[in-house]
């Protein structure tokens, strides 16, 4: 099993989006009503998601050709905006490659710090990666929910 990273490229939307639809469902099951969920994974992809992919902020995660997962780091706004892996590829360490990654494109673009909107089935994975809980907040999605949510920030040490 080999995991290879490469950007994310426009023509990946449409399965990077599917990945995260289903990730959504499955992972966030436990911590959210299912008409949160419903709502959430029918939402379309955002608008923001072209500019994040031009200027570089898109990684994805191959496994035998196929996406195992992806990130995206909002350059401007110093932000993780998603890490998502594919459930049946889960615990094979893709979402902690895929984050070290952002890291390492955030340093190379003179980011110190990074922050991020963490879902609450996220929080774990983030604070194992180095993240420190700010507080918890309702995260207004762009579908118009309001999702519980914890604020959290990373120092980036320089390269």
């Amino acid at each position: 099993m080999t995991i290879a990273l490469r950007p994310a490229l426009p023509a990946d939307m449409a399965a990077l989006w599917a990945l995260r639809t289903v990730a959504v469902r499955v992972g966030c099951a436990a911590h959210y009503a299912p008409g949160q969920i419903a709502v959430w994974t029918a939402s379309p992809v955002p608008d923001g998601y072209a500019a994040m992919l031009a200027e570089g902020g898109g990684i994805v995660a191959m496994q035998d050709e196929a996406i195992a997962g992806y990130a995206m780091l909002d350059i401007n706004k110093h932000e993780v905006d998603a890490v998502f892996v594919d459930p049946t590829r889960a615990g094979l360490g893709i979402g902690k490659r895929l984050l070290a990654a952002l890291e390492q494109l955030a340093r190379g673009r003179g980011i110190r710090r990074l922050h991020l909107s963490a879902s609450l089935n996220a929080v774990p994975f983030y604070a194992a990666a180095g993240f420190v809980a700010l507080r918890e907040e309702a995260y207004a999605h762009p579908s118009g929910i309001s999702l519980a949510s914890v604020a959290m920030e990373k120092a980036l040490e320089a390269v």
